[in-house]
């Protein structure tokens, strides 16, 4: 089906241009998301007709998605999943769950905007690319965390299980110390075999004493 552009789509084609896409394309996403129209003879005089406020509408949009992009570009943005030892996910963040931690920080996106190849199933910093406008794109980060502490050491550049066998590492360390403490602080046996050299002697002499006394 030929269609003509309302919009820059990326990989497609700019506004204004007629180009060819699949059927199901152009009836499932392009023409009830008003991004196209079907490139027929009366849409084609239509588009022209209104070629000038279409651009300034898109004008107004992109200014909008500008200064959003200045807000959200970089950013880290905050996701509590539950995960095994290993980091993997009970479960994957997905592009909604992307778009509804951006809007809940005041900048709105739909589901569509945010481009997952796949969903995330990992703890972690993500890449994520959002399409604000189909001329602004930025790439925002999933910061994929157990607990806000662990967020924050992978918005440091830390790792969580790096931090953890460290932390393994170090109580093992002072289990051995305290360890070595209380053997060392354990009292000597002051009894030596000469000591009970001694003791024998004694008791020998005694028992002598006693003999001759009697």
């Amino acid at each position: 089906m030929e269609v003509i552009l309302l919009e820059r789509i990326e990989k497609l084609g700019h506004m204004g241009e007629i180009v060819r896409v699949k059927d199901g394309y152009a009836r499932n996403f392009l023409l009830p998301q008003k991004k196209a129209l079907r490139a027929t003879e009366d849409n084609k005089v239509q588009f022209d007709v209104q070629r000038e406020s279409l651009q300034r509408v898109n004008d107004d949009r992109r200014t909008d998605a500008e200064k959003n992009a200045e807000q959200v570009e970089g950013k880290d943005f905050l996701l509590i999943r539950q995960a095994g030892d290993t980091s993997q996910l009970f479960g994957s963040v997905s592009a909604r769950d992307i778009a509804n931690a951006m809007s809940e920080t005041g900048t709105p996106v739909k589901r569509q905007q945010v481009r997952l190849d796949q969903p995330i199933k990992t703890l972690g910093l993500h890449d994520v690319r959002v399409v604000l406008h189909p001329e602004v794109i930025v790439t925002v980060k999933a910061n994929v965390a157990r607990s806000i502490e662990e967020a924050e050491i992978q918005a440091r550049g830390g790792s969580v299980e790096a931090d953890r066998d460290e932390t393994s590492a170090e109580d093992t360390t002072d289990f051995a110390d305290a360890e070595s403490e209380m053997f060392d602080a354990a009292p000597a046996d002051e009894t030596d075999e000469t000591d009970i050299g001694v003791d024998a002697a004694d008791g020998s002499a005694d028992q002598e004493e006693t003999t001759d006394n009697a």
